[in-house]
């Protein structure tokens, strides 16, 4: 295994253990070379879980790919990894509990929204930005509007408990 910090190819497993769901086994791995600590995940090799792509295309599914979408719209925000390695299990769950081995990028897209949105609303907003491709500013601003309504909730109307003049 390749460590992740100097690329140095041997090391040793420090502790191994199973994963809540019994599907993965985690080990903790130190570098001989610079004696850095790292975990690996091992999993059973089946037949690939697929996402269907906007136009049609299928493709493996990668859940390294999905923690990277959420770590650019969670930059600089207080969201801890644990949060989003969470986010990312629960998304994984899915793909791998659909019956036909295969969920659209639309699905697993709405899902992370709609937890992101819970989670902290500028990530939400700048994951919606790049998922929804907002092709100008006031597709941008509808969505803040949008989210906005959301927030007030129904017993509040425009204005009705929050910031104005004079508070």
């Amino acid at each position: 295994m390749k460590c992740p910090f100097c690329n140095h190819m041997q090391d040793k497993v420090v502790d191994s253990r199973e994963s809540k769901e019994g599907d993965a086994i985690r080990r903790r791995r130190e570098c001989l070379a610079c004696e850095r600590r790292f975990t690996t995940y091992e999993r059973i090799d089946e037949v690939p879980y697929m996402v269907v792509k906007k136009d049609g295309r299928r493709e493996k599914f990668e859940r390294q790919k999905v923690l990277t979408g959420l770590l650019k719209a969670c930059e600089k925000r207080p969201v801890s990894m644990a949060r989003l390695s969470e986010l990312v299990n629960r998304v994984e769950s899915r793909v791998f509990e659909s019956p036909d081995r295969e969920l659209s990028t639309t699905e697993i897209g709405e899902f992370l929204m709609d937890h992101l949105r819970e989670l902290d609303k500028i990530a939400y907003v700048r994951f919606a930005s790049v998922y929804r491709d907002f092709q100008d500013e006031e597709a941008f601003f509808d969505e803040l509007k949008h989210l906005m309504r959301q927030k007030q909730g129904p017993e509040q109307g425009p204005g009705g408990g929050g910031r104005g003049p004079g508070t």
